[in-house]
């Protein structure tokens, strides 16, 4: 039965997103309770300063804010544009009537069904989507700081446009800009499940100790030979 066949990624692919869930858990709580020792909390207090000085020397630094918000756009705009023309691809490798599965199937463990080969294309196909509406709606609110940060401020802008309601609008798009890009990274063990399920496991694994060192600040303590230890 086919069901028999599919065993496998019935078990190890949701682990595999068990996995990475986990992690993200990890690090959210991490971020809420210790900020400073993850590099997105340590990278948000930066962002708040950044914009009270950027308000409070409006007229010298006006051009710096402007460029600095743009090459965040022009990276938001980049990833949103990689995955809507990821979107459209597959959605024509899914709509279409050749198929390619077929000199797998012997090959690869898991099951190799239509149902089977169609989900892992729709599944693909519905991460790089969220990717790309995180990523639009990052667009959208930096493009907010970008006319905000530099509007002037009589008495009636200074009480709503405050720098606290610009550096919380900042931080709207910065937190989809990262929430976008982890699940672009999540297609690659999604990936790799055409391959089989036991690949989606071992690279969901590995990603693990990778995003770990890239998330968590490490400092070179004094009198221990310059060891680097977590914060």
């Amino acid at each position: 039965m086919e069901w028999r066949k599919c065993y496998l990624d019935a078990v190890l692919v949701p682990l595999a997103f068990l996995v990475s869930v986990s992690y993200h858990a990890w690090l959210w709580h991490r971020v809420r309770s210790q900020p400073l020792s993850t590099v997105v909390g340590t990278n948000a207090r930066g962002r708040r300063l950044w914009v009270a000085a950027m308000m409070k020397d409006n007229d010298k630094k006006n051009i710096l804010a402007v460029q600095t918000l743009r090459n965040t756009i022009m990276g938001s705009t980049l990833m949103a544009t990689t995955s809507i023309l990821l979107c459209a691809g597959l959605a024509a490798v899914v709509s279409s009537t050749y198929s390619i599965k077929k000199p797998l199937n012997d090959t690869v463990y898991g099951g190799h069904g239509e149902f089977m080969i169609a989900l892992k294309y729709v599944s693909l196909l519905l991460i790089f989507l969220a990717s790309f509406m995180c990523h639009s709606l990052s667009i959208r609110f930096i493009n907010q700081v970008n006319f905000l940060i530099n509007t002037p401020q009589d008495d009636a802008m200074a009480r709503v446009v405050t720098p606290a309601y610009i550096s919380e609008l900042l931080e709207k798009g910065c937190v989809l800009n990262t929430v976008g890009n982890r699940v672009f990274y999540s297609a690659l063990p999604v990936l790799l499940w055409i391959f089989g399920p036991v690949l989606v496991f071992m690279c969901s694994v590995s990603l693990v100790p990778v995003l770990y060192n890239l998330d968590v600040v490490f400092v070179k303590e004094k009198g221990k030979g310059g060891e680097f230890v977590c914060v």
